[in-house]
C-alpha cells in the first residue's frame, strides 16, 4: 500500500492529559514530515443508544456529543500551539475505538496514540485497543509513553524477520529526520524457531550460534549506512531476553522501533512477545511497524 502525497498524521484523542501529550508529539511529527494533522475522537455512545444531547434544563454545551466535540477542539488548539504552521483538522467519528482507528490508518502516514487516557483510544494499553491497533494498523503506530527526550539514539530491535527489516528501514529514516544516532540491537538467548513445527537442537554451539546472529544482524543493516550517510549507526549483539534488552535500552533512547511480529511468532498472536513487552514497559515513545508503505511522489 502506498502513502499518498498529503496523507495526514492521525492522532486519537479522548480528552485525557495523555491524549494531549500525544497531540503535541503528533503535531511535531506532522511538522517534521511536512504533512497535515488529523485529530480523531471515536464516539462510541451512539452504539449504546445512550442519550447524546443535553438533559432538559442542563447548561448550554452539555451532553455527550458536545463533550466529544470539545475534546477535539481542545486537541486542535493544542496542536496549533505546538506547530502553528501545520494544517490541522478534527473529527468525531461514531464507532468503537479499534475499528475507527484501523479505518483511519488506511489513509494515514502515521498513527499516534497516548499510553493511557479516559477509556478511549489510549486508555486500554493493558487491554485490547492499543494491542489490536498496533497489530493490524496499515501504518506504523507511535505510542507516546515514558520520557520524551530530544537527545539519545533511535533504538531498533533486529531479529532478521520481515517485520524487523521494515522496522530497521523506518528507524534509519527516523534517525535521519531527527539528526540522531541509531543503535541496532539484536538480542538472543537460544536458537529461535522460524516457523511452526521447527525442531530445535537439544545441544548447540554457543559460539556458532552467536556467529549466526552476528551475520543476521549485519545482513539486516546492509546497505543502510550507504543510504543514510548522515546517520551515525552502531550495532549491538546482546545475549539476553530481547524484550528485556530493548526495555533497558529505552531508558536512554529518544525512540524505540520494533516490528509487530518477529522471528518464530505464532500466526494466532496479535503481537510478538518482544513488541508486546516493549509496548507495555518502554521508558520512551515507541513505534511498532507492521506494514511497509511506499510514498507516492506523484
Amino acid at each position: 500500500m502506498t502513502i499518498k502525497t498529503g496523507a495526514p498524521v492521525v492522532v486519537g484523542v479522548d480528552g485525557s492529559a495523555a491524549a494531549l501529550d500525544a497531540v503535541r508529539v503528533a503535531a511535531r511529527e506532522a511538522a517534521d514530515r511536512q504533512r497535515p494533522l488529523r485529530v480523531v475522537h471515536a464516539f462510541i455512545w451512539p452504539l449504546t443508544r445512550a442519550p447524546l444531547g443535553a438533559a432538559e434544563g442542563a447548561p448550554a454545551g452539555a451532553g455527550l456529543r458536545n463533550q466529544a466535540e470539545r475534546f477535539v477542539a481542545e486537541a486542535i488548539a493544542e496542536a496549533n500551539k505546538t506547530a502553528p504552521d501545520v494544517p490541522v483538522t478534527g473529527v468525531v467519528v461514531d464507532g468503537a475505538a479499534t475499528p475507527v482507528l484501523l479505518a483511519e490508518s488506511r489513509d494515514a502516514a502515521l498513527l499516534v496514540l497516548g499510553h493511557r487516557g479516559l477509556g478511549g483510544f489510549a486508555g486500554l494499553l493493558l487491554g485490547s485497543v492499543t494491542v489490536q491497533v498496533a497489530a493490524h494498523a496499515e501504518v506504523p503506530v507511535l505510542v507516546v509513553r515514558g520520557e520524551q527526550r530530544a537527545d539519545g539514539p533511535v533504538v531498533v530491535g533486529v531479529d532478521g524477520s520481515e517485520c524487523s527489516l521494515e522496522a530497521v528501514a523506518f528507524a534509519f529514516e527516523e534517525a535521519s529526520r531527527r539528526g540522531a544516532p541509531l543503535v541496532a540491537v539484536q538480542a538472543w538467548l537460544y536458537p529461535t524457531p522460524v516457523g511452526p513445527g521447527d525442531i530445535l537442537p537439544l545441544v548447540y554451539d554457543l559460539d556458532a550460534l552467536a556467529a549466526d546472529e552476528e551475520r543476521a544482524l549485519a545482513e539486516a543493516l546492509a546497505g543502510f549506512a550507504e543510504r543514510y550517510p548522515d546517520v551515525p549507526a552502531q550495532h549491538r549483539l546482546v545475549r539476553g531476553s530481547p524484550g528485556g534488552v530493548l526495555v533497558e535500552e529505552s531508558k536512554k533512547a529518544q525512540l524505540v522501533v520494533v516490528g509487530a511480529r518477529g522471528r518464530g511468532a505464532l500466526g494466532g498472536l496479535l503481537l510478538g512477545s518482544v513488541s508486546h513487552a516493549v509496548l507495555h514497559h518502554a521508558h520512551c515513545p515507541l513505534v511498532i511497524v507492521r506494514h511497509p508503505k511506499q510514498v507516492d511522489a506523484s
